[in-house]
């Protein structure tokens, strides 16, 4: 490691403030990436941040089917949420898949949204819920937010405040996960929502992110079953090619997580 300024944030208004006077500043929620990065010196910032603490940025809300989750609640609180689990299992099935009970305890949803992994989790959520990301400048819909890996639209010292959606009628989530570190090499979010639009997300295996599949989503609007899905084809010129597998691998395995999703959806 090498020297660096910490600062604690206790407001929105006091992060960005803080953030603004710093030369190379850096926003900590979790740190279970940029920590790691820093260790190994791939990210350098001046100043630290620290939005954690930031009472406003936590809870989770259900009122009537509009769900708002604030950007710094732990995955921890999104996977044990009675409330949440009633309004949309899915996310919460998602939320306890992650990693392992210490990165569940510190890593927060908004510092994955805003970090855009495309092994993460829930990018596929937020798109399949048609989530609206909002901000401490402006409200962002998910089809806008994302762009490609490790990119979104967030300006520079833009800070991730709440993710919001209505909840589904129906929605499931299932991956395959890397053994050792738990990130997605392949993970599938279906979602149908109360006006008859389905959405289905795929993460950990497209070479440019989190995605959507038009395929999927028109046939199982057409037949909300695991079999319609295990029909469609996957384009493995799009997919993601390493150690952990081909790109072929992959687009089979996206067709397998989809159907694995909707059964999970009922």
């Amino acid at each position: 490691m090498y020297n660096t300024n910490y600062h604690r944030a206790s407001s929105v208004t006091d992060a960005a403030t803080l953030f603004g006077n710093g030369d190379d500043s850096k926003y900590l929620a979790g740190g279970m990436t940029l920590i790691a990065t820093m260790k190994q010196r791939l990210a350098s910032p001046s100043d630290l941040v620290d939005i954690r603490h930031i009472a406003d940025l936590k809870g989770i809300s259900v009122n009537g089917s509009t769900v708002r989750i604030g950007a710094g609640t732990a995955h921890f609180d999104v996977a044990t949420s009675a409330d949440l689990r009633g309004a949309c299992r899915a996310i919460t099935d998602l939320a306890a898949m992650i990693g392992d009970p210490h990165v569940r305890h510190m890593g927060t949803i908004g510092g994955s949204v805003a970090n855009n992994d495309p092994a993460a989790d829930y990018p596929s959520a937020v798109l399949a819920l048609n989530a609206t990301v909002h901000t401490s400048k402006r409200s962002i819909g998910a089809d806008d937010f994302f762009r490609g890996l490790f990119e979104t639209v967030l300006d520079e010292g833009e800070i991730i405040t709440a993710i919001e959606f209505q909840a589904p009628t129906k929605a499931g989530y299932a991956k395959f996960a890397n053994p050792a570190s738990r990130y997605a090499m392949t993970g599938v979010f279906v979602a149908r929502h109360a006006n008859g639009d389905v959405r289905v997300a795929v993460t950990g295996a497209g070479s440019n992110g989190v995605f959507r599949h038009a395929g999927m989503e028109a046939a199982l609007k057409a037949n909300w079953s695991p079999e319609a899905v295990a029909s469609q084809s996957v384009d493995t010129s799009q997919m993601m090619a390493d150690i952990h597998g081909s790109s072929d691998y992959r687009a089979n395995l996206v067709k397998v997580m989809a159907k694995r999703a909707v059964a999970a959806a009922g």
